[in-house]
């Protein structure tokens, strides 16, 4: 049996929790009735009651107001709504990707036009653009070289985008990296 061990559980949109009824341990509350009507400030008993009265649930919208103020309403309805927002949220938020175009020492003249116009491409998209080159052999005694190649290549990015070099060029164990992305 194979085990997965690069997935990751992640839960499927944060709601936070919310305190209702007896977990509400402040001494007074500002307090909204089911039909959004300001009731005003009054003790937290009291407002327990009177949402008790009407079979509805006291929730605390907004705790770090002064006094907090808590609504009376349906606890499944508004844990539903939280939800429903925090789901649309997500699925308006794009995250970033970085992208990879690899270069190599002796890289000609077309590949390399192949390599920009790919670059081009991911920051056009909004993506972030990690350029990297593999130095084999005898290659690694001329890193001189390949950081001059990967400057170059940054500039001839930049001719036609405003591009921000993230991180500088690093050189480890016959690897060099960079991380460039797209000035809006």
């Amino acid at each position: 049996m194979r085990i997965h061990r690069h997935r990751r559980r992640t839960p499927k949109h944060q709601i936070p929790d919310f305190r209702t009824n007896g977990k509400i341990d402040v001494p007074e509350v500002r307090v909204i009735d089911d039909e959004g009507v300001m009731q005003g400030v009054m003790p937290t008993q009291k407002a327990i009651e009177l949402a008790q009265e009407k079979g509805l649930d006291l929730i605390e919208v907004s705790p770090k107001a002064q006094p907090p103020v808590c609504k009376i309403i349906e606890y499944s309805n508004f844990k539903y709504q939280k939800e429903k927002e925090a789901k649309k949220q997500r699925a308006q938020s794009k995250a970033v990707e970085v992208k990879g175009v690899r270069l190599s020492l002796k890289i000609g003249k077309n590949d390399l036009d192949v390599r920009l116009n790919q670059a081009k491409k991911f920051l056009e998209k909004g993506n972030k653009v990690r350029i990297e080159m593999i130095l084999r052999g005898r290659e690694k005694a001329h890193a001189d070289r390949g950081r001059e190649l990967i400057n170059r290549f940054i500039e001839l990015v930049g001719e036609e985008y405003e591009v921000k070099v993230e991180s500088p060029v690093k050189a480890m164990h016959g690897r060099m990296n960079t991380t460039i992305a797209r000035i809006k």
